[in-house]
């Protein structure tokens, strides 16, 4: 099973892309704490799109697709921004306090958490973060 959707890169879309991973995720059978783990990647990486992956005077495009086979779940999320490979950003540093941290990161460690791999290309000068989570077993 298969979907799609593209929207425009406005933090207004978001319920939009909410919908859509619900409806897919009900009608693949996932279980909800799958589809949690799957709405908190898409928010952060799509919000990192709305807020940081346009230049002045363009708004990006996101394409969210999903997949589903016998025991993964695979979500790619494309964007027509410039290229930014979130992967490249070094792990924060939770040991410091909040105060001696530098801002930013924490939404795309989240993401490597909740997900079981996640995964950047440029692909026909689009950014493409694939990301799997097993759901049976």
């Amino acid at each position: 099973m298969t979907a799609r959707r593209s929207v425009p890169a406005e933090a207004s879309q978001l319920g939009v892309l909410h919908e859509f991973l619900q409806e897919f995720g009900a009608a693949a059978g996932l279980a909800p704490a799958r589809i949690q783990s799957l709405e908190l990647a898409l928010e952060e990486i799509f919000l990192n799109v709305v807020m940081h992956g346009s230049q002045p005077g363009t708004r990006p495009h996101v394409e969210v697709s999903l997949a589903v086979d016998a025991d993964t779940v695979t979500m790619t999320v494309e964007d027509d921004g410039p290229e930014f490979d979130p992967l490249s950003l070094p792990p924060p540093e939770l040991h410091l306090s909040l105060e001696e941290r530098r801002v930013g990161g924490l939404g795309v460690f989240l993401v490597r958490q909740v997900m079981d791999s996640v995964d950047y290309a440029r692909v026909a000068g689009r950014n493409q973060l694939r990301m799997r989570k097993r759901h049976a077993g």
